[in-house]
């Protein structure tokens, strides 16, 4: 497949590139400093761009078979509009370039899956992670109430470690603490998601 990977310079979109080279994609990235993704400047196509302007990522999107973002806001609790900014320009860049597939990185607790958080999980998103997890809602409805072939995705509490390969997921797991998965599974199970169909129109939750 050709995809557009927003984000590519970000830990999950690091996984995401990495992943998508060994399949044999074609891989675009879309970045705000292409020299931050070092020895991959050779093996991808590197466009630099705004992710909130719907011009940039227009002409990045063309000829395009999905767009996957990975877009997040690193240890930062705020969020600037950049999810609500983004999903705008995404929705719409997509549709002007044909490109009809979008796997877009969420998380847990926003939205519906607030409401099947565990006590613990609740206490955080309400907390810590209380503006940046508005501004996702905003965006993450926005992606599904568009004419796209979306994928949101919502894990739980992401980490650095390694990929399992074990990890669960589907439309409402159990929660019970404050469970985990690693960005390296996320990239994953996104990788795959937009290689398939299974997910198109669902908003999976994934943890380990």
């Amino acid at each position: 497949m050709k995809l557009l990977i927003l984000g590519a310079t970000g830990p999950t979109g690091r996984h995401l590139v990495d992943l998508a080279l060994r399949s044999g994609d074609s891989v675009t990235t879309f970045v705000r400093n292409p020299a931050a993704l070092g020895d991959l400047t050779d093996k991808v196509t590197v466009v630099t761009g705004d992710a909130t302007s719907h011009r940039d990522i227009a002409a990045a999107a063309v000829g395009h078979d999905a767009i996957i973002s990975a877009l997040g806001r690193g240890n930062s609790v705020r969020a600037n509009g950049l999810f609500t900014s983004s999903s705008a320009a995404v929705i719409g860049a997509a549709e002007e370039a044909g490109v009809s597939r979008l796997v877009w990185l969420s998380s847990f607790g926003v939205g519906h899956t607030f409401d099947w958080s565990s006590a613990t999980q609740k206490a955080i998103y309400r907390t810590l992670l209380r503006a940046i997890y508005a501004d996702k809602e905003i965006a993450d409805e926005r992606i599904r109430s568009s004419g796209l072939d979306w994928t949101v995705v919502y894990p739980t509490r992401l980490t650095h470690g390694p990929a399992k390969g074990t990890y669960n997921t589907g439309d409402r797991l159990p929660m019970k603490g404050n469970p985990i998965i690693s960005r390296a599974d996320v990239a994953t199970f996104m990788h795959q998601a937009a290689h398939g169909s299974e997910w198109i129109h669902r908003s999976p939750v994934i943890s380990d």
